[in-house]
């Protein structure tokens, strides 16, 4: 009776407490004219439950990676609302707890070959953000890289240390994702579900319909694993909905990208079943460098020059036609900006420009043959091509350690799937490998992986590869110790 007396007196305290702060922050924002006091008592809670249960803290973000909103404080600061408070939080929460307490960390994981290519990269970037041709940019760019790194990689596999606990956090994405879709699709519907219109159903949870139908498609592959391996027929039901709602947003969102990259999915499933992952690799870059060389020898893309032609269309079937004739306005802008970029790339070939560098200095190797009347680039965008930022940006050594992180997690991830003996395993295994291979299709023509909403899941996914195969390796040295 003692014990539940003295629990009630500092509950009734802590109350007391946080009410005070909920009026002090109410009356500093009046006073002062500002919103920022008002979050004084949700940073109050945050710190609070950091010190009862951590866990529950990564679990909400998660939970608000669909419907983050970014918010512009000036016209050059911006932050994606509430995920990147709650990223750079976490990521103090996971040094802190490297440094109090060093035994808690999975060596096992920190020592995997994955793990070592992402150490790797990071490394990398650090080296050229210190060479950068501007590192103000280039600092801002490492950092934001390792509160990502940190806190969607090493910090997931903290806390997702069984199968139990990622399913619970898949499930918390997909029900969060189902709700945001579903306010887009209603949205949609009253303007007729036209191509033109979409982009004004997006906000505030997307930024425009690509940003939408990317985070649909790289969760994709989660959702029939959800609903398949639940016990529960209502359950089962949600997910089926849930599914049906999704695959209904990505038809819906009329992105080109996310149809391609659902079909490279498709046969990689096929790819990883037959164990032809290597193979498929060596083709795909054969078949890379020897495009490359065409265009390139004797400037075959000088063919590729806009015409009058080249214009923004208005139907969604004008696109697709005018994207395999050449003459579509946005792959006509890509071509500029991925000229300019490769003629930085001969310039800086070993170090780069520095990371987050792109924008503020590609106009000066632009051809103006190329530009469009989109390519004032109002929106400051990047590449349209990652592989190709990351080589302008990082130099040759930078390319290659991320695509040392692709190749290797989806050859990992054949391995893994194969290894896995439980069939929940196996098909798990499988969605991540897979929603990797759609951010890498996102990747060839999109720069996304700095967004809450692909970003995230490109370092959950590595992660979740090698929980597995860490829990593969248990179990299979647990039964050769057996008599």
């Amino acid at each position: 009776m003692r014990s539940q007396l003295a629990i009630h007196k500092h509950s009734y305290i802590l109350f007391c407490w946080f009410a005070v702060s909920i009026v002090l922050s109410v009356s500093a924002a009046i006073f002062f004219e500002t919103i920022i006091p008002l979050f004084f008592p949700a940073i109050l809670v945050f710190f609070f439950q950091v010190l009862v249960d951590y866990e529950k803290i990564y679990y909400l973000l998660f939970l608000c990676i669909p419907v983050s909103s970014e918010v512009f404080f000036t016209d050059h600061l911006a932050t994606d609302f509430p995920t990147e408070p709650l990223i750079v939080g976490l990521m103090f929460i996971y040094l802190f707890i490297l440094l109090t307490k060093p035994f808690e960390i999975n060596a096992k994981f920190i020592k995997h070959p994955l793990s070592v290519f992402i150490l790797m990269h990071i490394g990398w970037i650090s080296l050229t953000t210190f060479t950068s041709s501007n590192f103000t940019f280039s600092i801002k760019f490492l950092l934001a890289k390792l509160w990502y790194i940190v806190t969607f990689y090493f910090f997931a596999e903290h806390v997702l240390k069984s199968e139990k606990k990622i399913r619970l956090l898949l499930w918390l994405v997909a029900i969060s994702l189902c709700l945001a879709t579903l306010k887009v699709i209603i949205h949609h519907s009253f303007l007729e579900f036209g191509f033109k219109r979409i982009n004004e159903a997006c906000p505030p949870f997307f930024r425009n319909h690509v940003n939408y139908a990317a985070i649909l498609s790289v969760f994709f592959p989660f959702i029939p694993f959800l609903f398949k391996w639940t016990k529960s027929k209502f359950t089962k039901r949600i997910g089926q909905a849930i599914f049906i709602i999704i695959s209904f947003g990505i038809i819906t969102a009329f992105t080109r990208a996310a149809y391609v990259a659902l079909v490279i999915a498709f046969i990689a499933y096929w790819i990883i079943r037959f164990r032809l992952v290597k193979f498929a690799i060596l083709i795909t870059t054969i078949a890379i460098i020897g495009l490359i060389m065409f265009l390139v020898t004797k400037n075959k893309f000088m063919e590729l020059v806009p015409t009058d032609q080249t214009v923004a269309h208005k139907e969604f079937a004008d696109i697709v036609s005018s994207t395999s004739d050449l003459k579509d306005v946005s792959t006509m802008e890509r071509y500029y900006r991925w000229i300019a970029a490769s003629q930085m790339v001969s310039e800086k070939p070993l170090i780069g420009f520095g990371p987050g560098n792109f924008y503020h200095f590609y106009k000066h190797y632009t051809l103006n043959k190329f530009s469009t009347y989109v390519s004032d680039n109002p929106e400051k965008s990047g590449v349209h091509n990652y592989y190709l930022m990351t080589v302008l940006e990082q130099g040759i050594i930078g390319l290659i350690l991320f695509l040392f992180i692709i190749y290797f997690s989806i050859i990992y991830g054949e391995k893994i799937y194969h290894d896995s003996k439980n069939r929940a395993r196996k098909d798990l295994v499988m969605s991540a490998t897979l929603s990797l291979l759609i951010i890498d299709s996102f990747l060839l023509m999109n720069d996304m992986i700095e967004t809450d909403k692909v970003g995230s899941f490109f370092f959950l996914n590595i992660a979740i590869l090698v929980i597995v195969d860490l829990l593969n390796e248990k179990e299979s040295k647990e039964i050769t110790k057996q008599p």
